[in-house]
């Protein structure tokens, strides 16, 4: 795995976020070997832009509230709310309207790369839950 510890932090920290929002297919790919400018992309889907903005925004709150803030580089995207760039050099997050996910398909595009596992927090928590219920 070729993330740093920072750009690993990150990718937690935005991916969990934009769970919180209820992001879908949410996927983290180390590009560190195949990108000299980045060392991992998030991607994530919503259904509407609405609800895309929303996740960006709460991506970009959660990492100013890391312990060493973090504020992109660069953001694109915003106005048609379909596809949000955030460029924060160590990662870069692409939160996407579903309907471009699929038709871009970056995971695909990027197949050849290894995928960081993330699980949703609240997830990992309920199936806590109810294996201690049983």
């Amino acid at each position: 795995m070729t993330v740093s510890e920072r750009a690993h932090e990150l990718a937690m920290a935005a991916a969990q976020a934009a769970a919180d929002k209820k992001a879908q297919d949410i996927v983290i790919i180390d590009v560190g070997d195949q990108l000299a400018i980045t060392d991992a992309f998030l991607l994530a889907a919503a259904p509407n832009e609405r609800q895309v903005l929303a996740i960006v925004d709460a991506i970009e709150e959660r990492l100013l509230e890391l312990p060493e803030k973090a504020k992109p580089v660069r953001r694109e995207g915003e106005r048609g709310g379909r596809w949000v760039l955030l460029d924060y050099v160590d990662i870069v997050v692409h939160v996407q309207h579903t309907e471009e996910r699929e038709f871009y398909a970056l995971d695909r595009l990027w197949k050849d790369c290894p995928q960081i596992p993330f699980v949703d927090r609240d997830l990992a928590d309920s199936a806590a839950s109810s294996a201690a219920a049983e």
